[in-house]
C-alpha cells in the first residue's frame, strides 16, 4: 500500500492529515450512539473471552448468522478491529473514534492516488480535499459502526490500484496484480459487502480505460464478428480472459457469501422500509425517486439525518406525483453523462466514466433496486459513491478554472465550498456526542419519523427521565399509529412509572396490531422478531398479579406457537413456572431454550436454579460451572455457586467458594452481600480476624445490614469480646428494634458481663411484647426474676413458660428447684443454687443453648436473560433458621458449658434479602 502511495508527496499527505484533523477533532469527544450500542456495547464478540471463531459465525451485531433475526451483515474483519480496540481500551469511546479518524485519513490519501490516474495533480488534491471535508461522511467517520465503510473503502481502492498494474508491456497480462486484486476484493467484502463492487469498476477500467475502447467501437467490432467479416482481435481476447478471471472470482465470492447467510435474506418490515412492501407502481416509483434524493444529499448536505426510515420520505404512489420530475431530471442528467463518457474518446470522457462508475456501482447494493434493504436512505452508504461525485466536481472545476474569465470565481467558489463543508462537518460532529443530541438534531430535519421520536424517548429513558420519555413515545404513536414498537415503549414507560393499568392498555394495543396468523404462511416473514416481545412484556406485567399467572403462561405459549425458536419466551416462561412451583416444567422450558442457544450463560444459570428447587445441589453446581465456563464474570453464578459450595458442608469446596466470592466482589465492589459471605466462610475456617474484617466492610457499605450487624456481634461474643458486641447490637436494634435474637444476645451480655439486671430485664420484656409466646425470652425473664430474688414471681413465670413448652425438661427441673428454694426460704435466705446444679446456671445454660444461628439451606435466586424490556435479575436470596437442641441432663463445669455455647454460636444466620425485580 505504501508503494502504491509513492506518488503522493509528503506535503499533500500532511495537508490531508491537517484538514481531516481540523474537521474531525471533536469526534473524539463523542460517545457510543445509535447503532454503536448494538455493535459495540452489546456485542459479546468484542470480549476476549469470546472465541475468535465466533466473529466468523456471527453477523456484524454479534447475532449468529443462522438465526432468523440476524441482519445477515457479515463483516468479521471490521468486528476484529473493534475487538482490538476493546483489548487495548475496553469501552473507552475515544480510542474507537480515533481509529476511525485514522482510517478516514488513509482513505483520503489512497483516494488521492486514485484521482491522479484520471486528473491532474491540482484537481486530484481538490477532489481529495472535498472528499475529506464532505459533511455526508460524518455518519461513517464519527459513528463508530461507520468503520465498516472506512475499512472496506481502503481495500476497495487498494484492489483497484492493484488492478491498474495488471497491464504489461505490449498489452500483456501481469497475473500477480490480478491475484492481489482478488485477495483485496475478498478482504474488502469481509469488511463490508459493497467491497465486491470494485470488480465492476475494474472491468469498466479494463475495457474503456486500459484498452481504450468506446461503446461505438465495441458495437462495430461485435457487428463485424457476427457478420463473419472479421475475427476477435488478440488484445480483445486477452481482455476477455482477464474479465473472465475477475468475474469467476467474483462469482466464487458471491457463492461463499450466499452460503454464509444460509440462502436467507434478512427479515425487514414496512417500518424499516415502507416502499419494499408497497404494491406497484408505488414501490418502483419510490425506489427510483430515492436516487435523486441521495444525489441531492451529495450536492447539498445541509440537512442531515441519522435515520431516514418509516415516514421520513412519503411514498410516491402515482405517476402524477410532482417528485417524479426530480427522478426524470436525475436520469436524464445521468444518461447524458454516460452517453458522453462511453461514446467519445479522450481523457475527459474517461474521467467522467470512472467518476460515474464510482458513484453508481458501489451504490447498487443499497439502492433497493435488486433486493430490499433495511433502510430508506443511509448517509454512510454514500461514503464510496461520494468519491465519484468529488472526481466529477474536481473535473468540472478544472474545466472552469482553465478559462481565464472564470478562473478567479472558480477559486473563490472552491474555497467557499471547502470552508462551508468543513464548518458543517465540524458542527455535525457535535450532534453525535450523545444519543439525545443525535436524535434531537434528526427531529429538526424530520418530524414524520416515529423511530426518531422513539429514539429520543429511549435516550431519556436511559437517563431515568421517564416522564419526558413518555411524551416522546406517545408522540411516536401519533406520528405512526400502527407502530407496534412505539406502543410497546409507551407500555414499558407506564410500567416504570408504576401505572400498571395504562401499561397493560398500551401493550394490548400493540398486541392488536400484530399480523394475524395465516395457515400455511410463515409468520416470521411478516413481523419483526422484536415485535413478538409484546407477548413477553405483557405477560411479565400481569404475572405480578398472583391470580393471573395462568393468563401470563398462555401469553408465553402463544409467543412460542408463533415462533418455536423464540428463545426469550422459553426463558421467561421458565421463570414463571418456577414462580408457579412447577420446577419440572420450568426445567423443560430451559432445556428447550438451551437447544436453541447452548452458549448462553444465563440459561445455564437459570437451569441451576431449577435444580436447586428440585433439591439437586450437585446438578445445580454443574450448571453454575457451565455458566461460568461461558462467562467467567457472570456475577450471580459466581455468588450463588459460592453459597452452594459453602452450604454443602464440604471443606474441600471452601477454597473455590472463597475464590468465587473474591471474584464477585471484584466485579461488584459495592455489594455488601459478597463481603458478608466471605466473612461467613472465614468463620467456617475459624479465621476470626478475617471474618471480622469482612463483616465490617459489609457494614461500611450498608450500615443497616441486618445479618452482618448481628453476626459481627455474635463473633465478638464467641471470642470473648462481649463488650465490643454491645455497640454493634445497639446499631442493630436502632435499625431493627424488633430483632428478637439481637435482644436476647444483648440481654445475655448485660446480665452476665455487665451485671446490668435492669437492662437485661428490659430486653427480655421487649421480646415478650413482640411475641408473648417466645419461650426463650420468657425463660430468660424467669432467670432475671430469680437473680432479683423474687422467687414467687420466678415460680409463676416458669409455670407460664412450661405451659408454652410442656416437653422442655429443663424448664420443669428449674421450676422444681425454685419451688424447693421457696420451701426452704427461711433457712436458705442468702444462699444461691450450687454451681453443679443451681437454677441460675442451668437457666443460663438452657436459655442460650437454643440460641443459635443456622446457615441457609439453599439459595433460590432466579434470573432471566438480561432484557430491560422484560424483567430484572433478582439479588441473591438468603434464608435463616434457628436450630434447637435438647440440653444434656448431666451437669458440667462452667468451662464446659461455655465451650458448648461457643460451638453453638458458630452457626451463623443469613437473612433473606431479595431485591425484587419484576
Amino acid at each position: 500500500l505504501l508503494e502504491k502511495m509513492a506518488d503522493v508527496s509528503l506535503k499533500e499527505a500532511a495537508l490531508i492529515v491537517g484538514v481531516v484533523a481540523a474537521c474531525y477533532w471533536n469526534s473524539l469527544f463523542c460517545g457510543f450512539v445509535f447503532d454503536d450500542v448494538s455493535a459495540i456495547l452489546d456485542n459479546k464478540d468484542l470480549h476476549p473471552s469470546t472465541p475468535l471463531k465466533n466473529l466468523f459465525q456471527n453477523d456484524f451485531w454479534g447475532t449468529p448468522m443462522s438465526e432468523e433475526r440476524s441482519h445477515k451483515s457479515y463483516r468479521p474483519l471490521t468486528v476484529l478491529t473493534f475487538r482490538l480496540n476493546y483489548l487495548f481500551s475496553e469501552l473507552n469511546a475515544v480510542s474507537y473514534h480515533f481509529l476511525n479518524l485514522v482510517f478516514h485519513v488513509v482513505v483520503c490519501i489512497v483516494f488521492l492516488k486514485v484521482c491522479k490516474l484520471f486528473l491532474d495533480n491540482r484537481s486530484s488534491v481538490v477532489a481529495s480535499l472535498l472528499f475529506a471535508v464532505h459533511p455526508i461522511h460524518t455518519e461513517a467517520v464519527t459513528g463508530v459502526v461507520g468503520r465498516a465503510e472506512l475499512l472496506s473503502s481502503i481495500f476497495f481502492l487498494a484492489a483497484f490500484l492493484s488492478y491498474t498494474k495488471s497491464k504489461g508491456p505490449d498489452n500483456t497480462i501481469v497475473w500477480t496484480p490480478i491475484a492481489v486484486t482478488v485477495f483485496l476484493v475478498a478482504v474488502a467484502t469481509l469488511c463490508k459487502e459493497q467491497g465486491i463492487t470494485v470488480v465492476g469498476i475494474c472491468c469498466v477500467y479494463e475495457v474503456f480505460i486500459a484498452q481504450g475502447y468506446t461503446l461505438p467501437a465495441l458495437l462495430d467490432t461485435a457487428v463485424q464478428i457476427l457478420r463473419g467479416k472479421g475475427s476477435i482481435p488478440f488484445s480483445m481476447l486477452q481482455t476477455l480472459l482477464k474479465l473472465i478471471v475477475l468475474m469467476f472470482s467474483t462469482l466464487l465470492l458471491v457463492v461463499v457469501r450466499v452460503q454464509v447467510i444460509q440462502s436467507q435474506l434478512p427479515v425487514f418490515t414496512r417500518f424499516d422500509n415502507p416502499a419494499a412492501v408497497s404494491p406497484s407502481p408505488a414501490r418502483q416509483l419510490t425506489f427510483n425517486y430515492l436516487l435523486p434524493v441521495n444525489a441531492w444529499l451529495l450536492l447539498n448536505p445541509s440537512e442531515l439525518c441519522c435515520d431516514w426510515t418509516m415516514g421520513t420520505i412519503p411514498l410516491v404512489e402515482s405517476v402524477l406525483d410532482v417528485r417524479n420530475v426530480a427522478t426524470l431530471t436525475f436520469f436524464c442528467f445521468l444518461g447524458s453523462l454516460m452517453v458522453f463518457s462511453l461514446r467519445y474518446p479522450g481523457d475527459s470522457s474517461k474521467t467522467v466514466l470512472m467518476a460515474l462508475c464510482l458513484m453508481v456501482l458501489p451504490f447498487i447494493p443499497a439502492s433497493n433496486l435488486f433486493f430490499p434493504v433495511g433502510f430508506v436512505v443511509a448517509e454512510r452508504v454514500l461514503y464510496v459513491p461520494s468519491m465519484g461525485f468529488c472526481i466529477l466536481v474536481a473535473h468540472g472545476w478544472k474545466k472552469l478554472s482553465s478559462k481565464s474569465v472564470l478562473r478567479k470565481i472558480s477559486w473563490v467558489c472552491l474555497a467557499a465550498v471547502l470552508f462551508t463543508h468543513a464548518l458543517k462537518t465540524l458542527h455535525r460532529n457535535w450532534d453525535w456526542e450523545s444519543e439525545y443530541t443525535l436524535f434531537m438534531s434528526a427531529l429538526k430535519v424530520n418530524k414524520n419519523n416515529a423511530k426518531l421520536w422513539n429514539n429520543v424517548g429511549h435516550a431519556l429513558e436511559n437517563e431515568k427521565n421517564f416522564e419526558r420519555a413518555l411524551q416522546f413515545f406517545i408522540q411516536a404513536t401519533q406520528v405512526q399509529p400502527d407502530d407496534i414498537g412505539a406502543h410497546m415503549n409507551v407500555g414499558r414507560t407506564y410500567k416504570n412509572l408504576n401505572k400498571t393499568k395504562e401499561a397493560e392498555e398500551s401493550y394490548m394495543i400493540a398486541k392488536s396490531l400484530m399480523p394475524q396468523i395465516i395457515p400455511g404462511k410463515k409468520y416470521a416473514a411478516r413481523v419483526a422478531p422484536n415485535h413478538l416481545n409484546v407477548y413477553i412484556n405483557l405477560a411479565n406485567l400481569i404475572r405480578a398479579n398472583e391470580s393471573r399467572l395462568e393468563e401470563a403462561d398462555q401469553l408465553y405459549r402463544q409467543a412460542i406457537s408463533m415462533r418455536p425458536d423464540f428463545k426469550q419466551a422459553y426463558i421467561s416462561r421458565g421463570e414463571l413456572l418456577l414462580k408457579m412451583n412447577k420446577p419440572l416444567k420450568a426445567k423443560e422450558a430451559y432445556l428447550r431454550a438451551l437447544e436453541l442457544d447452548r452458549t448462553n450463560a444465563d440459561l445455564w444459570y437459570n437451569l441451576a436454579i431449577v435444580y436447586i428447587e428440585l433439591k439437586d445441589p450437585t446438578e445445580a453446581l454443574k450448571n453454575f460451572n457451565r455458566a461460568l465456563e461461558l462467562n467467567p464474570t457472570h456475577k450471580l453464578a459466581l455468588f450463588n455457586s459460592a453459597l452452594l459450595m459453602q452450604e454443602s458442608g464440604d471443606a474441600r469446596l471452601r477454597p473455590e467458594a472463597k475464590q468465587r466470592l473474591l471474584h464477585y466482589v471484584k466485579e461488584e465492589p459495592q455489594d455488601s452481600n459478597g463481603y458478608f459471605n466471605l466473612g461467613m466462610l472465614a468463620m467456617d475456617d475459624k479465621k476470626d480476624m478475617e471474618a471480622e474484617a469482612w463483616m465490617k466492610k459489609a457494614i461500611r457499605l450498608q450500615p443497616n445490614f441486618r445479618s452482618a450487624l448481628f453476626n459481627l456481634a455474635l463473633l465478638y461474643s464467641q471470642t470473648g469480646k462481649e463488650l465490643m458486641a454491645l455497640p454493634v447490637l445497639e446499631d442493630l436494634l436502632r435499625y431493627y428494634p424488633d430483632h428478637t435474637k439481637g435482644l436476647i444476645l444483648k440481654g445475655d451480655i448485660l446480665m452476665n458481663q455487665k451485671k446490668d439486671i435492669v437492662g437485661a430485664k428490659m430486653c427480655f420484656e421487649k421480646i415478650l411484647e413482640l411475641d408473648p409466646n417466645n419461650v426463650q425470652g420468657k425463660h430468660n425473664l424467669c432467670v432475671v426474676y430469680f437473680e432479683e430474688k423474687d422467687l414467687i414471681k420466678a415460680e409463676k413465670c416458669l409455670v407460664e413458660t412450661l405451659a408454652l413448652a410442656p416437653h422442655e425438661e429443663y424448664i420443669q427441673r428449674h421450676l422444681n428447684i425454685v419451688r424447693s428454694k421457696i420451701a426452704s426460704l427461711g433457712a436458705m435466705e442468702q444462699s444461691s443454687l450450687p454451681s453443679d446444679g443451681t437454677a441460675a446456671t442451668e437457666a443460663k445454660k438452657n436459655s442460650f443453648q437454643n440460641f443459635k444461628e443456622a446457615k441457609s439451606e439453599k439459595t433460590t435466586t432466579k434470573s432471566t436473560v438480561n432484557n430491560k424490556e422484560h424483567s430484572k435479575n433478582k439479588k441473591p436470596t438468603e434464608k435463616s433458621s434457628v436450630d434447637k437442641e435438647t440440653p444434656k441432663k448431666s451437669t458440667k463445669e462452667i468451662k464446659d458449658i461455655e465451650k458448648k455455647r461457643v460451638a453453638a454460636l458458630k452457626r451463623l444466620e443469613e437473612i433473606e434479602r431479595i431485591l425484587n425485580g419484576e
